[in-house]
């Protein structure tokens, strides 16, 4: 065997052995939590997970109760360790009603050790009507927000195009349908991303942002009022970037480290929780059949 022969045995066998390498790669966990008023959570549950699974190499949980209320507290958040059991959590939630200052500060106070989270439209309105606790909700998120304009489509501005998350988002990205979340706080923490401005307030509101909260990295973005928003390519690219970003899987040109990609195929989904019955241990539970 000569040396240009053996020098591609060696680069043939180092391919491999990444390629096994990353076929070997463990699915990350995420947790979906929605439900509540104002949004048709029944379908955006299926466009988030089947959406970011084509694109992530992820496998959820979802807790979807409350029905359309506004002050339904969320079953799992009781539970002891909660988030320690996914690697990132998905807040698309609408439970503006809830003020137990305490249950609020308890679902901060399991993302402050270090777990992932994804703050989409509707999340960043919940609990506001809790006093102290709201506050802690806030700061995770990175901005404060309680109220928005007239439902109109949102004209997305990009005012940080070098970060990776943003890489491919258009310049400027009008969005299918919206509604425009007011602004009222930045946290220190909190990268700004994208802004829109308001026609009713005559300014900029940051629509995606960057955030950490203790331990752990926050995506967020206001944008996602309507199906058609969160079913577009730009936006589910986004916030799979976003996704990827927040359990450090996204290299510096945008894309996912290897073994991180989507299969391109519909996640499984374990479970849909019913919050009229048990939240069920996912070790005793049937996985549900793949969605066609």
């Amino acid at each position: 065997m000569n040396f240009r022969t053996s020098l591609a045995v060696f680069f043939t066998a180092v391919a491999f052995s990444a390629t096994t390498a990353a076929d070997k790669v463990e699915p990350l966990k995420g947790l979906l939590i929605t439900g509540g008023c104002c949004h048709d959570y029944e379908n955006q549950k299926r466009i988030i997970t089947e959406g970011l699974s084509q694109r992530v190499n992820i496998v959820w949980d979802v807790v979807h109760e409350g029905g359309s209320g506004k002050d339904h507290k969320v079953s799992v958040y009781g539970d002891t360790g909660w988030a320690k059991k996914y690697d990132v959590i998905f807040h698309n939630e609408c439970f503006g009603g809830v003020t137990d200052d305490k249950f609020v500060e308890s679902i901060a106070a399991a993302h402050h050790e270090g777990v992932p989270a994804i703050f989409v439209h509707c999340s960043l309105h919940s609990y506001r009507n809790a006093a102290v606790g709201a506050d802690a909700w806030r700061e995770l998120i990175g901005v404060t927000s309680r109220s928005h304009e007239a439902k109109r489509s949102v004209k997305a501005i990009t005012v940080n195009g070098e970060h990776p998350v943003m890489t491919g988002f258009p310049a400027e990205w009008q969005s299918p349908n919206g509604e425009l979340y007011k602004i009222e706080k930045v946290w220190p923490n909190c990268i700004p991303l994208a802004e829109a401005y308001g026609e009713d307030t005559k300014k900029n509101h940051i629509v995606i942002w960057l955030n950490t909260f203790g331990k752990a990295r926050i995506f967020g973005t206001s944008l996602g009022h309507h199906n058609e928003t969160m079913n577009n390519e730009v936006w589910l690219d986004l916030v799979s970037r976003g996704l990827l970003w927040s359990v450090d899987r996204l290299q510096p040109n945008g894309k996912p480290l290897p073994g991180f990609e989507g299969s391109g195929v519909k996640p499984i989904v374990i479970e849909t929780v019913d919050a009229s019955k048990p939240t069920p241990d996912p070790k005793f539970s049937n996985p549900a059949k793949k969605q066609k």
